[in-house]
């Protein structure tokens, strides 16, 4: 499995620049690297010194680069999406429909650079892969799309199978699922085939996320006031959905020294240095796969009945916890995060909410 590595910061405080020296470093440790950008502009060329394309091209031994292109990711997202419709309806619809037709909506370019990310970790090609993103909420919404997905099928089939509704359309359903799919439809519409591959995907995505052997975020920030701020409030964000952020780096270092901001992350600083000369960036990087070791955006702890969040730059006036339904919901920032408990929790009132150290701390 590859180490997927994300850079968190304020637009221009030179994160591409960071996640090409990332790659770079990994590469030149000898792991196969796969360096992916979103960046559509000729100024990530320009920077990595290569006209990329959307397939992976060798840059350097062990080093592959590629530029997401949505366009082509969609058409073959559609392609695989027709083959799925063919093999569970009886009477196929998409077939035609052509991906080169289709336009591209709000939060494609988000969840097909989510599947291009899966697809090429499960290649088995790679030992890392670096993904040079948006490096805000878009990028931390887009790594938690797995598990606010699965929230929605799990709390909607609850919501449908407790429902009048769904009690009373139930035998009817039945009998025109199965004339309409192609398989044998018997029991619960969720957990079909296609309903279970889809579970099973999801359920990898969550499990990648919440591994920081797997999947970690770095912060990468200036001397900047406002730089600073916007890496602080991310790092909180990333809490939120999932992802662990192993450290910070310090970029342009011009001797303010912000480890009292970000404790206890450790920071590496960066030195200013020419465009054409990489070295001194690589040599000032930090030993990635000590992401593991940073403080963990949960912990369940059954026996004390209690769940801990780690949320730094938030304080009580900026969380929100709430128990509608049978899960727990904290609001920070401008995210959700709802936390399935175990069954030794599952049902139980919230009976209490504290900080401390900067974790929530929820009793129960």
């Amino acid at each position: 499995m590859s180490l997927v590595l994300t850079f968190l910061g304020k637009g221009g405080t030179g994160r591409s620049t960071i996640a090409i020296a990332a790659a770079k470093q990994l590469a030149s440790q000898g792991q196969r690297v796969l360096f992916m950008s979103q960046d559509p502009s000729p100024a990530l060329n320009l920077l990595i010194g290569a006209n990329l394309k959307p397939e992976p091209q060798e840059l350097a031994p062990n080093l592959q680069a590629m530029q997401l292109q949505t366009t082509v990711l969609l058409e073959r997202s559609w392609e695989e999406l027709k083959r799925q419709e063919a093999q569970y309806l009886r009477t196929p619809f998409f077939k035609a429909v052509y991906g080169q037709e289709l336009g591209i909506l709000p939060g494609m370019d988000s969840a097909l650079a989510l599947n291009a990310i899966r697809e090429h970790e499960n290649s088995g090609q790679y030992d890392a892969i670096v993904f040079d993103g948006t490096g805000d909420l878009a990028t931390l919404r887009m790594l938690g799309m797995p598990e606010i997905l699965s929230w929605y099928i799990r709390r909607f089939r609850q919501v449908f199978a407790e429902s009048d509704l769904g009690k009373t359309l139930s035998p009817f359903l039945q009998p025109i699922a199965s004339a309409v799919l192609n398989v044998n439809w018997s029991g619960d519409l969720f957990s079909q085939p296609a309903a279970n591959q889809m579970n099973s995907l999801l359920d990898q995505g969550k499990a990648a996320v919440a591994d920081p052997n797997r999947v970690a975020a770095f912060l990468v920030t200036t001397d900047d006031p406002g730089a600073i701020a916007t890496a602080r409030y991310l790092w909180g964000s990333a809490q939120q959905v999932g992802v662990t952020v192993g450290g910070v780096i310090h970029n342009q270092f011009r001797g303010n020294d912000v480890t009292a901001e970000f404790g206890p992350l450790p920071v590496s600083r960066i030195p200013i240095c020419p465009s054409s000369d990489w070295q001194p960036i690589l040599n000032a990087l930090p030993d990635f796969s000590q992401a593991a070791q940073a403080p963990r955006p949960i912990a369940i702890r059954v026996a004390e009945r209690c769940v801990a969040l780690f949320l730094p730059g938030f304080d009580k006036k900026q969380v929100k916890l709430t128990q509608y339904g049978p899960e727990v919901t904290i609001e920070a920032g401008d995210q959700r995060r709802n936390i399935l408990l175990p069954p030794e929790l599952s049902g139980k009132q919230v009976t209490g909410a504290k900080f401390q150290d900067g974790y929530l701390i929820i009793s129960f």
